[in-house]
């Protein structure tokens, strides 16, 4: 599975295609080069390609593609995004936006944790329509409105619970990772499945054999008891949903202890 990377187009170029509907950058990433008569515009690009990912893996996702997704030469799109490293960009931030997080004055979840909870169900819920997402890595992030609604979504739940700035900033940032990660997992789950048509709990019992034929329980005597006990019990994605929300949870509960709330 290969990995593209956000982050990685002509800086100024990319800003002002991903704030092309702000004031502040005018409405310039809309516009093709002077003289020319628009025929589309980069909001149509970006859901053009997000249709191909979705529909064939970010694999199949170039410049080429997306012209054949809307009719028109490859060229003409260049007239409006310079190539496939900006529109990568676009892409992860308009799926981000996707998440229609509550943003200062909107209706949101009372509670602290309840509001994280809600960042993570519509996280995870984004990386099922878009599985494509887990192949992009974030690590240099497209600075566009849903990456910003998301740091002020987490930034405001967290800010009234006695963390200080930069406890603040690093909890937002072990949700972020946290969540990320696990949505990601979960995504490959279903990819796996639907691409190869058998499920996760199939796979492993073709494998039935290897309890019997290769597992030594005296080299393994913690998997071992921990299985004779029924640690192992569950269906694959009754487990993996149980560690997700273990997970989460735990997390929540570390950051609310460090504020003393938890004892």
């Amino acid at each position: 599975m290969g990995v593209e990377r956000s982050g990685g187009g002509d800086p100024e170029r990319t800003l002002a295609l991903l704030w092309r509907d702000h004031a502040a950058a005018g409405r310039a990433g809309d516009k093709p080069a002077k003289g020319r008569r628009p025929r589309l515009t980069v909001g149509q690009i970006v859901r053009a390609a997000l249709s191909v990912a979705d529909r064939e893996g970010l694999t199949s996702m170039s410049m080429s593609r997306v012209g054949e997704e809307l009719g028109v030469g490859t060229m003409s799109l260049y007239t409006y995004v310079p190539g496939k490293a900006e529109l990568i960009d676009l892409m992860v931030d308009a799926v981000l936006s996707e998440r229609d997080l509550p943003g200062p004055g909107d209706p949101r979840p009372e509670g602290w944790r309840e509001q994280i909870e809600l960042y993570a169900e519509r996280t995870r819920e984004a990386y099922r329509r878009h599985p494509w997402l887990r192949q992009v890595s974030t690590v240099r992030p497209p600075l566009g409105p849903g990456l910003m609604a998301q740091q002020e979504y987490l930034l405001s739940a967290l800010s009234d619970i006695g963390l200080s700035p930069r406890q603040m900033t690093a909890a937002a940032g072990a949700i972020v990772t946290f969540v990320d990660a696990a949505a990601a997992v979960s995504a490959e789950y279903d990819h796996v499945e639907r691409t190869t048509g058998e499920s996760a709990d199939a796979w492993w019992a073709a494998r039935g054999s290897f309890w019997e034929d290769y597992f030594d329980t005296t080299r393994h005597p913690a998997i071992t008891r921990v299985w004779r006990e029924g640690g192992f019990d569950a269906a694959a994605a009754e487990a993996n949903a149980e560690s997700y929300r273990f997970g989460l949870r735990r997390l929540l509960d570390g950051i609310q202890a460090l504020t003393g709330q938890l004892r």
